[in-house]
């Protein structure tokens, strides 16, 4: 330590060397430096950058999630000459079209259970009859639905007839698509079983038709439902099956993957393609978030629930096909006509969340793909 100018003291060089950081120990040796460097792997990619990871897994819950959000149109009454124009409107929804609206569904209530119960209890003993006579009636009640929603319903192709091993299925949106379709055609749909007055419904009303319930959240389901599909597709007299493959609501801008269960009976599937316009209301019904009233609601003070259903040409497994194909193939044909976005996920993870395994593959498909357009360019 030596002294400088003013008496202040000047470190010498022995001791800023003791506190210069020694950058040789940050170095690699020098028989590392000059070893070549393997092939980029994906492990190497997603250790050096975890943000990467953390971008893919987002994007992935991102492409999962969107498949079931609600997407609420625009506001359009931001102005001062179009706000009394929207207000007028919700006037006339609420307090003209819906009360019309209430006194048209109570009114198909009564004459459906003033039929429905002496049909039910007085003509046990005749069961074509009677089989007969309650398809007649749930189509009626479900006509009445319809008419409640002011629904303008287009069906295109030829009305679905009875036959023995042919199963319908279809994309789905919402619970309202089982109305839609019953009300032209009795069917017989597979479906979740509901809590409430939906629940009191499907196990007395709708059981007349042959509907079949399962509980998703029951492994011992799955064999007895797969058990009850097969018996009623064999079965001549019985309703056509309907089924929606996707096992829950989407949003009717996707398609989840279709379940295989409706497509290793044995039969012919006869698609159908169900497409909702939103300009009038989003028939979306995101269960985990609202009740079925609710849902019913919102659909009761809109303007009108316009639809289009395509029923489109029967189609069979091919003989190199496996279910899985064959589902693939049938979901192919919906999406196209419906201008849906096909996404490769299985619905039922909307009710769980993906496992870590699972996120862990979607996230090094995306880092794979990421490389491989790197190594293209």
């Amino acid at each position: 330590m030596s002294s400088g100018k003013g008496g202040e003291l000047i470190p010498s060089s022995s001791e800023l060397d003791l506190d210069r950081p020694n950058i040789e120990d940050y170095l690699p040796s020098g028989s590392s430096i000059h070893k070549p460097v393997g092939k980029l792997r994906l492990c190497n990619l997603l250790d050096i950058s975890p943000t990467l990871t953390e971008a893919a897994g987002a994007i992935v819950d991102d492409s999962f999630t969107r498949c079931f959000k609600s997407n609420p149109p625009e506001p359009w009454n931001w102005n001062v000459y179009l706000f009394p124009l929207w207000w007028c409107g919700v006037v006339i929804r609420y307090l003209i079209l819906f009360p019309v609206r209430v006194i048209v569904l109570t009114v198909g209530w009564i004459i459906f259970l003033s039929c429905f119960i002496p049909v039910h209890l007085l003509l046990k003993g005749h069961d074509k009859l009677q089989k007969n006579m309650e398809r007649a009636l749930v189509e009626l009640i479900c006509s009445f639905f319809v008419a409640s929603w002011t629904g303008v319903i287009n069906y295109h192709g030829p009305r679905p007839s009875m036959r023995p091993k042919q199963v319908f299925v279809a994309n789905h949106t919402s619970m309202i698509d089982f109305i839609i379709l019953e009300q032209m055609s009795s069917f017989a749909v597979i479906m979740q079983k509901h809590p409430g007055w939906v629940g009191l419904l499907q196990s007395t009303i709708l059981e007349s038709v042959g509907c079949i319930w399962f509980n998703r959240s029951e492994a011992k389901d799955r064999e007895t439902v797969t058990k009850k599909l097969r018996e009623h597709s064999q079965g001549v007299d019985n309703n056509p099956l309907l089924i929606f493959p996707e096992g829950t609501c989407v949003n009717n801008q996707y398609s989840v993957m279709f379940k295989k269960g409706a497509f290793e009976l044995g039969c012919t599937i006869c698609p159908i393609a169900i497409k909702y316009n939103k300009i009038f209301v989003d028939a979306f019904w995101n269960s985990r978030k609202q009740s079925f009233t609710m849902h019913l609601l919102q659909l009761m003070t809109s303007w009108a629930v316009v639809c289009d259903v395509w029923y489109l040409e029967p189609q069979n497994l091919r003989p190199d096909e496996t279910p899985i194909e064959f589902a693939e193939r049938v979901r192919d044909i919906i999406s196209v006509r419906a201008g849906l976005k096909k996404v490769p996920w299985d619905g039922y993870l909307k009710y769980s969340r993906p496992s870590p395994k699972h996120r862990e593959r979607k996230q090094q498909s995306f880092a794979e793909s990421v490389l491989r357009r790197l190594e293209e360019k």
